[in-house]
């Protein structure tokens, strides 16, 4: 009823002090910043859409995600394979066998570099978003009934008093 009456602007509404609403500004800040950046630095380390629901999945499951080769490493792989074919003593083959090695390096790189990012980097950030907001979201609901509660008795008391006095007038 307090909330309604206020959203309606029939009731008076205690505010909170300014610093405090302040927190709450930066608070919902930092919880939509860090949603998109976890959100943006998933697609940029897994810009594929259906491996990044399969990994939440497995997340979600407390599995372990199924490795998977790097566009840099397959393409190693096929160097390899073609090199193979050509012979590793022809010139083309020398160079094959040269870059495919340097993409398998820069595969197991970029392999090492999503691990690192997932644990370094986005590992907190989901941390606060699924513990630090879900306790600041609690406690910022428990604090909203408070203050309605408040605002309620205040209104109850003052509607008290004015019966009161209209009584004391009225012989």
């Amino acid at each position: 009823l307090q909330f309604t009456e206020e959203k309606l602007g029939q009731a008076e509404k205690t505010e909170l002090d300014a610093h405090f609403e302040n927190l709450l500004a930066r608070a919902d800040c930092t919880k939509n910043w860090t949603e998109k950046i976890l959100r943006q630095t998933e697609v940029l380390l897994q810009p594929n859409p259906s491996a990044r629901v399969e990994e939440f999945l497995y997340e979600k499951l407390d599995r372990k995600v199924p490795s998977r080769v790097t566009n840099g490493e397959l393409l190693a792989q096929y160097m390899t394979e073609a090199a193979n074919d050509f012979g590793a003593g022809t010139p083309y083959g020398k160079t094959l066998i040269k870059v495919g090695e340097t993409q398998r390096r820069l595969g197991a790189a970029e392999r090492e570099f999503i691990h690192s990012a997932s644990i370094n980097f986005l590992t907190p950030l989901r941390n606060f978003l699924e513990g630090d907001w879900r306790t600041i979201s609690k406690e910022r609901r428990i604090l909203q009934n408070r203050r309605l509660d408040l605002d309620a008795c205040k209104a109850r008391l003052k509607k008290a008093k004015a019966a009161e006095a209209k009584a004391a007038v009225t012989p």
